[in-house]
This record gives structure tokens, C-alpha cells and sequence, in this order.
């Protein structure tokens, strides 16, 4: 691996800065998040900062909103990497990452488990390019009394806690109005939150294979097609002791679903379901649901994008996730990532969808650990999205994308860059100081506030 790192070239001096957009549209800049005084400084933040100009060319004919939705399996796109595609997967991902950068996961407050910020700043609190593109329209929440580990699941350690039995697992957000005049669609994104923690749910969650059965459109049969029953069980299961998950995450996807179809009638509509590892699991399970249960029209084409994605299921399952003709699935995966060879082929499992394998040492802007945790981490993921041009090419930065956005989580990016690692935190940890002088852990303002979901039964 090291032999490999040295031969690739060394990058340029310089690196981007901090935000770039390629949108006509205008942007605006959250201030809640805490950046530390040295990132700020850094030259990879900074507006002025000398980066290297990156011209986002190409010889390739841009595709259709179709093609990059997989009409054709992404067939002559990936090789090489189009760049349009390039910059959509990228995009999915970002939102991916919003709810990892938006969940409460201290367990010392008692709002662990819910998402930090309303609806309605979501994306602008995680400081999402051109989030004023998109609306946030519903939060998705799963129940929290069921036998998945604590890498998922979490639970504040107050005896006030927000809800006892359920945490924020993602959310639907579509384009504006704006967006959607100019770009002649409406685009809705499902985006799933994956694993809080470290590699030890794998030994936890077990890997026993459960039918499928109450997937399936009512009136067909498939015993033998089977899912993993620690994901079915997130997905499928609802606690009615809670406000938050009378219905399950399943029925809260279907009847968001049908209304914003609904209240889009007419217009042309695409679905797009993303995810990151254990979240990459929940968004083909609902891309699949969706479809197969007849939410959505055959006329409406629905995809998922999926990162680090372990596997879902066997064979015969499979078989009728590519009956649909309106459903696609990219699952893009780092060739040195341990979980997306979880559980085994062994075991029965195998691969979903159209595979785009990468591999993060081909970068030469990070370093090359032996941490599967690193291998697995999604940022780095986006970053090797952003100059990959396959596994016999050069590592070329394509997309213009901030190099410390890397760090945001790890130490991945090699010391000659200044950024400090897991710079992506709120300010003082949560913790503010009261009137009287105290320290004590700081509840959100009323505006974001966890709210109940609508459900309907």
C-alpha cells in the first residue's frame, strides 16, 4: 500500500478554498457551527486564498437527467468517470453527509438521538452548497426499542430526554420552485442517516437473512427472496408509545412520498433515495418499497445512490429489485473498505446494482493508514469522487471541492495542509453558560425544537 501511495504524484502547494459553487444561484452562510480559530485562519477556508484553478471540462457529451438517474445502468459513464455524473453523486452524498453533520449524538444531552437543527435551516445550518436550492419538506425518525446496537441507535443518558423511543434517521428535502422551473424537473432526495460510530455494529447486528415477504406488492409471492432482518427490522418497525414513531420509518417514506407527488401533479418528477453504510442499506430498501409497492407511477423514475453500502440481501431478492424498469441503483464503494463485503457472499448475500469502485490510495493528498474506520469514511469518499478517473488513470481533482472538508470528521489529510482533524464541531461541544455562571449543556432554541411527524396510519 505505502509502495503504491509513493509512486503516486504529489499534489500542488496549494488547495482549495473553502466553498465553490458551479450554480447560477445564490447561497447563504449559516453561522452556528464553531470552526476553530486555526481553520479559519488556514488558507484552505479563506476566499483569497492562491488555489489552483480547476477547469471543470470535458470532451464527453453531457448526458440527460435520465442517464444519470441509470435509464441505461450508467453504461459508458463510469469509464471514465463523466463529470456531470462526477458532480450529481458528489452532490448526494453531501446530503448524505448533512445528517451526520445535523445528529445529536452526545449522550449527555438530552436531545441525543434527534437532529440539531428545524427543517426549515437544515441545510443551511450544515452549510450545503446552494442550499437554497432545496427545501427540506419532512424528518424521517425509526423506533429505538429494537434490537440494533447503539451505533445507530442512541440514547440520551438524562432522565429528561427528548423521546424514549425513537431517533432521527434522515429526511426528504425537493427542489424549489425556482430550481425547478430552471432545471425542468422536480427532483425529491430521500437521504438516510448511517452509523454514528466505530466498526463494533458489525459484530452486533448479526447477519441472519429474513424473508422479504412484507416487502412485496400484496399478491406476490417470494419466499424465497430474503433481506438481512436487522435492516428490515429499523426499517419496518414502529413503537406507538411514541410521538415520533407511531408509524414506521417504511410508512413515513410511502406517505411523504404520496403526498409531495400529489401536490407536484403534473410536473416532471424524479426520486432519488442516498445513503452512507448502514443509511446506503435503508435507501435501497426504500427506493425498492416505493417502487415495488406501487407508490410511485411506472412513469417516475426512482434511483439510489449508495456509499459504503453493506450488503442487503440474496439473490432472489435482487431478482425483484431489477424486474422494475424504473428503478436504478449505484452503489459506489472504496475497493479497501471492509463493509461492503458485510455480511458475506458466504452467507448468501450479494452485490446490489451498478458497481463504481474506487480506491482512496490513489489520492495524493491523504494519507494512506491503516484504519478501517478511515477507509470507511465518507468525506474521504467524496474527496476520491472528486478527482477519480479509474484505476489505471492519475488521480486528477475534476470538481471544485474544499480539501479540508476531508477532515471534518478524521485526520486524513496529510500534515502540509494545516487542517486539524475532526474540525466539524458545535461550539464549546454543546455547552453554554448560564446567567448565574454555570456550565451546563445547551437545549436548542425553540425554532429547532424536535417535532412529531404527521403519520398516517
Amino acid at each position: 500500500m505505502l509502495a503504491v501511495a509513493a509512486q503516486l504524484p504529489r499534489p500542488p502547494s496549494s488547495v482549495y478554498p473553502r466553498r465553490h459553487s458551479t450554480s447560477p444561484f445564490p447561497h447563504k452562510t449559516p453561522t452556528q457551527i464553531f470552526v476553530p480559530p486555526n481553520l479559519r485562519k488556514n488558507s484552505l477556508l479563506a476566499r483569497n486564498s492562491n488555489a489552483p484553478v480547476i477547469k471543470e471540462t470535458t470532451t464527453q457529451s453531457q448526458p440527460t437527467w435520465d442517464q444519470l438517474l441509470g435509464c441505461n445502468n450508467w453504461d459508458g459513464l463510469l469509464e471514465p468517470l463523466d463529470l456531470t455524473l462526477r458532480k450529481f453523486i458528489i452532490r448526494c452524498g453531501e446530503f448524505c453527509q448533512a445528517t451526520y453533520d445535523s445528529f445529536i449524538n452526545d449522550q449527555n444531552s438530552k436531545y441525543c438521538g434527534a437532529c440539531r437543527y428545524s427543517k426549515q435551516t437544515l441545510l443551511e445550518q450544515v452549510e450545503l452548497i446552494d442550499a437554497s436550492h432545496y427545501e427540506v419538506s419532512a424528518y424521517v425518525y425509526a423506533s429505538a426499542c429494537v434490537s440494533v446496537p447503539e451505533a445507530f441507535i442512541l440514547r440520551s443518558m438524562s432522565r429528561e430526554k427528548w423521546d424514549e423511543e425513537s431517533n432521527w434517521i434522515g429526511f426528504i428535502a425537493f427542489t424549489s420552485d425556482e430550481t425547478t422551473k430552471a432545471r425542468g424537473r422536480r427532483e425529491i432526495y430521500i437521504a438516510w442517516r448511517g452509523t454514528a460510530r466505530d466498526y463494533e455494529w458489525f459484530n452486533e447486528m448479526g447477519s441472519e437473512l429474513e424473508s422479504a415477504q412484507e416487502l412485496l406488492l400484496e399478491g406476490t409471492e417470494d419466499k424465497n427472496a430474503k433481506a438481512m432482518k436487522g435492516w428490515l427490522t429499523i426499517y419496518t418497525s414502529n413503537d406507538p408509545r411514541s410521538e415520533f414513531t407511531k408509524t414506521s420509518a417504511r410508512k413515513q417514506i410511502q406517505s411523504n412520498i404520496k403526498r409531495l407527488l400529489k401536490k407536484y401533479e403534473g410536473e416532471k418528477i424524479s426520486i432519488i433515495s442516498t445513503g452512507h453504510s448502514l443509511g446506503a442499506v435503508l435507501a435501497t430498501l426504500s427506493a425498492f418499497d416505493i417502487v415495488e409497492n406501487e407508490i410511485v407511477p411506472s412513469d417516475v423514475s426512482v434511483s439510489a445512490i449508495l456509499f459504503a453500502s453493506p450488503h442487503v440481501g440474496n439473490k432472489e431478492f435482487n431478482d425483484q429489485i431489477t424486474k422494475h424498469s424504473n428503478l436504478r441503483i449505484l452503489s459506489v464503494k472504496n475497493t479497501i473498505d471492509l463493509v461492503p463485503s458485510y455480511p458475506s457472499w458466504f452467507l448468501g448475500y450479494v452485490n446490489t446494482g451498478t458497481q463504481l469502485v474506487i480506491d482512496s490510495r490513489k489520492s495524493p493528498y491523504i494519507n494512506h493508514t491503516m484504519s478501517p474506520i478511515d477507509w470507511h469514511n465518507l468525506e474521504g469518499m467524496l474527496h476520491v469522487m472528486a478527482g477519480w478517473n479509474g484505476a489505471d488513470a492519475e488521480f486528477e481533482l475534476k470538481v471544485k471541492r474544499s480539501l479540508a472538508l476531508v477532515n471534518k470528521y478524521s485526520d486524513l489529510l496529510k500534515d502540509e495542509y494545516m487542517v486539524p482533524e475532526s474540525w466539524w464541531v458545535v461550539k464549546n461541544k454543546g455547552m453554554a453558560m448560564t446567567e448565574d455562571g454555570q456550565w451546563v449543556t445547551e437545549s436548542p432554541s425553540d425554532e429547532h425544537l424536535p417535532v412529531p411527524p404527521v403519520h398516517e396510519v
